[in-house]
């Protein structure tokens, strides 16, 4: 097992046994409860076990905690897929992560989406991607598969012209300052944005840099209100369980009230075109 899963698995144990030690039970007396052996408590809090669906069940219904049983199953079915590591995700090159991100976008109605410093994929340029995958290849130290990782996102973009999908993009003003690749690349990508402010199923919004601190902040993308993703330096995380997916919903509702958009948001961009205009 890897150490990242032992510790989710951990992690679950701790929440269980937190269950039952406010519930006023011993392990032993809860193993009695459940018709389990007297052992099986222990491994499951100490990581060594994982529970089924029913075993959370059993648990919560003899802690007077049912209530937290869609939480704690949506942890168990998707432990093993909740952590991917970046060199597992992209052990093969960029294309299969790539084809995966249309599987889940095409199953998606409502797509909000939030980035502090980079443009969504969904909203890149050939260019623009094609210096972002190529940052991503070489430092992580994955096969190179440059020119059909591009050519899979690009793909996954028609997905923004399909009736029956809707998007709600929110970035940081910083995203229009950062520079992937050249000032040529960042006009292309600027531009590209003054066309997605006219797009009829796209919401886009731009926070002010000086906009005041309310939550904390890294870039996430929740998928109607079943799943939130994450990426990290390390790994991908795939956040299922209900309750923590309403927070992310709470958190990207503020940064959506945070955001300007149609004409103050096109000024914001025209600003970043015409500094990019003045460097070169």
């Amino acid at each position: 097992m890897s150490d990242s899963l032992h510790q989710l698995r951990e992690a679950l144990g701790g929440r269980l046994r937190e269950l039952r030690l406010n519930s006023g039970l011993t392990g032993t007396e809860l193993a009695h409860l459940a018709g389990w052996h007297q052992t099986k408590v222990s491994k499951i809090e100490y990581g060594k076990t994982k529970p089924t669906d029913a075993d959370v069940r059993t648990w919560c219904e003899h802690t007077n905690s049912m209530d937290q049983v869609p939480d704690l199953i949506a942890t168990v079915r998707n432990m093993e897929a909740s952590y991917l590591e970046w060199r597992r995700v992209l052990g093969t090159g960029t294309k299969r992560r790539q084809q995966h991100s249309i599987k889940l976008e095409a199953e998606t109605q409502l797509m909000r989406w939030y980035e502090p410093v980079l443009i969504p994929g969904l909203l890149q340029t050939a260019e623009y991607a094609e210096e972002i995958m190529r940052n991503v290849i070489e430092f992580q130290g994955i096969p190179n598969d440059l020119e059909e990782g591009v050519s899979k996102r690009m793909e996954r973009q028609q997905i923004l012209y399909k009736r029956k999908h809707r998007f709600h993009f929110v970035i940081g003003e910083q995203a229009l300052r950062t520079t992937v690749g050249d000032d040529r690349i960042m006009t292309g990508q600027l531009d590209r944005l003054l066309a997605v402010l006219g797009m009829s199923r796209v919401l886009f919004g731009i926070v002010p840099a000086e906009t005041r601190y309310q939550v904390p902040i890294s870039n996430f993308i929740i998928f109607d209100d079943r799943t939130v993703m994450v990426e990290n330096v390390t790994a991908e995380l795939t956040i299922t369980q209900p309750r923590e997916v309403a927070t992310y919903g709470r958190t990207f509702n503020v940064l959506a009230k945070q955001s300007v958009t149609g004409n103050t948001a096109r000024a914001l961009i025209s600003a970043a075109l015409e500094r990019r205009a003045q460097s070169g």
